[in-house]
């Protein structure tokens, strides 16, 4: 029953209205930091009326009051009157949630604490301390005259009090989220040949630990005005970081090479008092200064896989690795330059104040996110880490059959 417990499932949604407002990177500072539980998945889709009305149903039947005013509405038929309000397509448009799923020992219940409660005690603004996600985001303003109008409603997230509820909902989103596309293509734009889409990965330094750097990552990124249409969890195996970073070998055998061999020499001339020929130079580099160099290209490889690419066999090579990176494609104008001015150059020491590398990167290879460096490479990109599939589905399906087995 413990085992049980410790593997326990929950989610949690950001809603149309958070998403929109940039506030996904706050909502998820908050979760990542204060939570002992491992985000085992991310996806962001965009319900149909179908599926919003089948999830509101959901709520009203299974979400009891979370409080005790009698004079207050029912959270239950709030929450479900919301989702049929905003989660449905308005315009001929879907609008985008994200839903991100948590594992761990009560998994709802430390998702429900972090998240807070949708009635206050006391809702005069100084009652309110920024503690919870609803503190800071959520809005629910009551008519004084009459407590069951409400009139205005935003919880920011959605996620449920139990795991009973919990299972319930999963149900509903599990075949939905599965079927649908990874990416999000719900905007129709004025002139979109201008429109680009490029990839960042939060990389694997930003989750060791519970920290909010993910999400203030995402944060900064969100200054730069595009949409967020596709996010999930990576772990990049052996396989795609030796070709994902493929072009970089044979950069860094040009580089470091000379650099290396000429280090090498250095201190072979200083500590053994001799003087060493050119040809000799020359082999130095081209022996000692190129396994520097593949060297460097398998620590990146490890550093992004979790694992040497010589320590992997061969028919291992396509499994997924033992570190967790987050990848999220962006969209808009000019979206490769304006991601990469925030990001900031390779080497962190290098970088301007107020960039993500200048904040969190240690180095050039842990240099806490990458994004791709033009539009064909993103595309290319895309292509290896399999941007059109996500295990969100996979993950809620697996679950539910074995909570119910």
């Amino acid at each position: 029953m413990e085992k049980e417990k410790s593997d326990e499932i929950s989610y949690i949604l950001a809603t149309p209205y958070t998403i929109a407002k940039s506030r996904t990177g706050g909502v998820i500072s908050r979760l990542l930091s204060r939570l002992d539980l491992e985000l085992v998945g991310s996806q962001i889709f965009a319900p149909s009326k179908e599926l919003a009305e089948a999830y509101a149903a959901s709520l009203e039947q299974n979400t009891p009051p979370h409080h005790e005013d009698v004079n207050l509405p029912s959270a239950g038929r709030l929450l479900a009157d919301y989702v049929r309000q905003n989660f449905v397509p308005s315009g001929g448009r879907r609008h985008r949630v994200l839903m991100m799923l948590f594992r761990g020992t009560d998994a709802c219940k430390k998702l429900s604490d972090v998240a807070g409660a949708l009635y206050q005690e006391n809702r005069g603004p100084e009652s309110l301390t920024g503690e919870t996600i609803r503190d800071t985001y959520a809005d629910l303003i009551l008519d004084r005259e009459n407590p069951h109008n409400v009139r205005y409603f935003e919880p920011a997230v959605m996620t449920p009090r139990n795991q009973e509820t919990a299972l319930k909902h999963m149900k509903v989103f599990a075949d939905f989220i599965d079927s649908e596309p990874n990416l999000i293509d719900n905007m129709t734009y004025p002139e979109p040949e201008k429109i680009e889409r490029t990839l960042v990965i939060i990389k694997p330094d930003n989750w060791q630990f519970a920290s909010s750097r993910p999400g203030t990552i995402i944060d900064m990124f969100s200054r730069t005005g595009l949409r967020i249409i596709g996010c999930k969890v990576q772990r990049m195996s052996v396989a795609q970081a030796l070709e994902f970073y493929g072009p970089v070998k044979n950069v860094l055998r040009d580089k470091l090479s000379p650099v290396f061999g000429k280090k090498a020499t250095a201190t072979l001339e200083r500590e053994f008092g001799i003087s060493i020929g050119e040809e000799l130079r020359r082999e130095i580099t081209n022996t000692f200064g190129v396994y520097y160099a593949e060297d460097q290209f398998g620590q990146i490889v490890e550093f992004m896989s979790g694992i040497r690419p010589e320590d992997c066999p061969v028919d291992e090579q396509h499994n997924p690795g033992k570190v967790k990176s987050m990848v999220l494609i962006y969209e808009g104008i000019d979206a490769v330059k304006k991601i990469r001015d925030v990001l900031g150059p390779t080497d962190p020491t290098k970088a301007p104040g107020g960039t993500v590398r200048r904040e969190f990167g240690s180095n050039v290879m842990v240099n806490t996110a990458h994004a791709s460096d033009s539009p064909e490479n993103a595309k290319r990109e895309m292509k290896i880490l399999k941007i059109e599939e996500n295990n969100c589905g996979r993950v809620l399906k697996d679950y539910i059959a074995r909570v119910e087995g």
